[in-house]
């Protein structure tokens, strides 16, 4: 097995379809050698049921507590068979799927770059004038910061090989945010990070919708700034938007 997809998901049955269906494409999958799993941290909506029907593996959380997604990752990164670990979240949309395989294969999976992540947009059909604003300086400052060395990765499309992953010991679970940012900083120290823009995620504008674009970055620079510093989350927990 040479790719594993491993998707944490809560409560995710409005948007999960959309990303399982590309996936589920049967001339993707024949071209390419994946597993889809499904890493569930105690939905009770129809999550399990949609990924039920669509992924190769599905693993529910036991317990009671809501769970960090750096804990749905690790889970399911823990059941894995590939060399080479795409996550991704369950809200977004891969734009080109073909495209996206092709990319990994002729740019990252014979080189010495450690992981791997691209471009992340809004749904192009939700998109307004501040989504584009927002985003393309986002993508262009996140970019800079694995040029120069920081790391840098959002956890809607991170791919890292398995034996880096695990060599820095996965995601940190008592994280609630800033996981991902943590993850890429920990193997920037050990390679380069490929940052490709010429691939692009498209993930739900629900967050941004809500909580607005200033809160939302607001929340980003105190959490990650706590991560550096302290190696723990300012936020106690992630608020679900659904």
């Amino acid at each position: 097995m040479r790719y594993s997809i491993i998707i944490p998901t809560l409560n995710e049955e409005k948007l999960l379809t959309g990303i399982l269906k590309q996936l589920n494409d049967q001339s993707l999958r024949e071209k390419y050698l994946y597993e889809i799993i499904i890493s569930d941290g105690g939905s009770n909506d129809k999550t399990l049921d949609i990924a039920n029907n669509f992924a190769d593996k599905v693993i529910k959380s036991n317990s009671t507590e809501i769970q960090t997604i750096a804990f749905g990752r690790n889970k399911g990164a823990s059941y894995a068979n590939g060399d080479i670990l795409i996550f991704l979240n369950g809200d977004i949309l891969i734009k080109d799927p073909f495209n996206f395989f092709t990319y990994i294969e002729s740019g990252f999976l014979n080189s010495d770059y450690l992981a791997m992540t691209c471009k992340v947009n809004i749904f192009p059909e939700e998109e307004i004038l501040v989504d584009k604003l927002f985003h393309g300086f986002y993508n262009s400052y996140f970019s800079m910061l694995n040029k120069i060395g920081m790391g840098m990765g959002r956890g809607e499309c991170q791919i890292v090989r398995k034996d880096i992953f695990n060599k820095v010991g996965g995601n940190r679970e008592n994280l609630t945010a800033g996981e991902d940012f943590d993850l890429f900083k920990r193997i920037r120290k050990h390679g380069k990070i490929l940052f490709a823009k010429e691939l692009c995620i498209y993930e739900s504008p629900r967050r941004y919708r809500k909580i607005g674009y200033w809160n939302v970055t607001a929340l980003w620079f105190k959490n990650s700034v706590s991560v550096v510093l302290k190696k723990k989350s300012l936020s106690r927990e992630w608020e679900q938007v659904r």
